[in-house]
């Protein structure tokens, strides 16, 4: 199936899931919890506006002034992540409310004993106490009420986590092939940045700031590093060129690469002097005490419709298979058979480590290796959960991270 039909399916299942979505909520928040027509009228408004911002944000970009869009982008995005939990506190906050009527109910006496005679029609305060739509109001208000509140306080924490300065994770790897000469050699990892309408230059600059603190001597950007075009990031992106280390950065693309322009994002980087591995190797140290880096394009690439993809093979091309060696791959695919040809470390990240919960546990589900540091015979995979974040601005259960890898001979 070509690419465009794919993404033309996919997104319309996306707009229909946003649709689906925005019902249930204007239900339960406004339509559920009040009579009063101004009150409905301002639900109908505000959801359609926020869902038109969350499916439309993107296409905004071609009709208004970039630091506008870049706002309303960042209302969209936030919002999806509201709206995920909302949904998921309202399906809480009800479960326990149903399960309390439950319990209750079960604990009553029985009422149908056979000597006791006919129950009299209720009065009517009892039967406005047994059917009251106020008390269903009330009910329906105190959900709402608890789900808002819960929702607050999980993506207010969220959103600071994924601002926050990324945790520095430390793994030190004994590398097959390694010359003593190079033992202690450190390597930083960034990966799934997503530079965009939210991730702009002042992220970027803190970043490489807490990268250069490391003192590495070799930085490795393992794709997913752009949501946009060169014209709209180039400034942002540009960022890296302050990066600091012995042997320079190293670049391979990612699936979001190829949605931004592969070719020209390649030729960008280039210029800004990072060297991008695309199906192939250099070599990292001196002539007597080197290792080889080697990298591909994005694993899905080939299988989206894109003439350029994963080339493993390509890579190794007049490689000496006897030599230490470090894969960068933007997904933790294929590491079995790169361990096969001679890999000693691979890194990856694509997972994000599932941003946040709940979907860090359907991806640990998807993928046998959803994030950390993974070892079979004496090759090693490390898989980032990502530097920064894609679509709400959220990390729970999964904060970004800028990995410090030091090699051991």
């Amino acid at each position: 199936m070509p690419a465009p039909v794919r993404l033309l399916i996919f997104f319309g299942i996306l707009a229909l899931l946003s649709v689906l979505t925005h019902v249930y909520l204007y239900r339960r928040i406004f339509r559920d919890t009040s009579g009063h027509p101004g009150w409905r009228k301002a639900g109908v408004v505000t959801l359609g506006v926020l869902a038109l911002l969350m499916l439309g944000s993107r296409a905004l970009a071609f009709v208004l002034p970039e630091r506008l869009m870049f706002v309303l982008a960042t209302v969209g995005w936030t919002w999806m992540g509201v709206a995920i939990y909302l949904i998921l506190a309202l399906f809480v906050v009800g479960s326990a409310r149903s399960l309390f009527s439950l319990v209750r109910n079960r604990g009553a006496p029985p009422a149908h004993a056979p000597e006791a005679p006919a129950p009299a029609a209720p009065t009517p305060a009892a039967a406005h106490t047994l059917a009251s739509p106020e008390r269903r109001q009330f009910l329906a208000r105190a959900t709402a009420s608890g789900a808002l509140l819960a929702t607050g306080g999980m993506v207010g924490y969220g959103t600071w986590r994924a601002f926050h300065p990324p945790v520095v994770n430390r793994v030190a790897v004994r590398l097959p092939g390694l010359p003593k000469a190079l033992d202690g050699f450190t390597l930083v990892q960034v990966s799934d940045i997503h530079v965009g309408p939210v991730i702009q230059r002042r992220f970027m600059d803190a970043m490489v700031a807490q990268c250069n603190a490391l003192k590495p001597d070799l930085v490795c950007i393992t794709g997913d590093l752009v949501d946009g075009s060169v014209d709209e990031l180039g400034h942002a992106v540009s960022a890296l060129t302050n990066l600091r280390s012995r042997h320079g950065s190293y670049f391979v693309t990612g699936n979001h690469e190829y949605y931004s322009g592969d070719e020209e994002w390649t030729q960008a980087l280039e210029r800004m002097g990072i060297p991008v591995l695309r199906n192939r190797h250099v070599r990292i140290g001196e002539p007597n005490a080197s290792f080889d880096l080697v990298g591909v394009d994005d694993w899905a690439a080939a299988r989206s419709g894109f003439s350029q993809g994963y080339d493993l093979k390509q890579a190794l091309v007049g490689r000496d298979p006897e030599r230490a060696a470090v894969l960068l791959a933007h997904q933790p695919a294929n590491w079995r058979e790169a361990s096969k040809a001679g890999i000693g470390l691979q890194l990856s990240g694509h997972t994000h480590g599932g941003q946040f919960f709940p979907f860090n546990l359907a991806v640990a589900a998807i993928w046998e290796y959803d994030a950390g540091h993974f070892e079979e015979n004496g090759r090693h995979l490390y898989v980032s959960r990502g530097t920064g974040f894609w679509g709400p601005p959220v990390r729970i259960a999964a904060p970004p991270e800028i990995v410090h890898v030091t090699l051991l001979s």
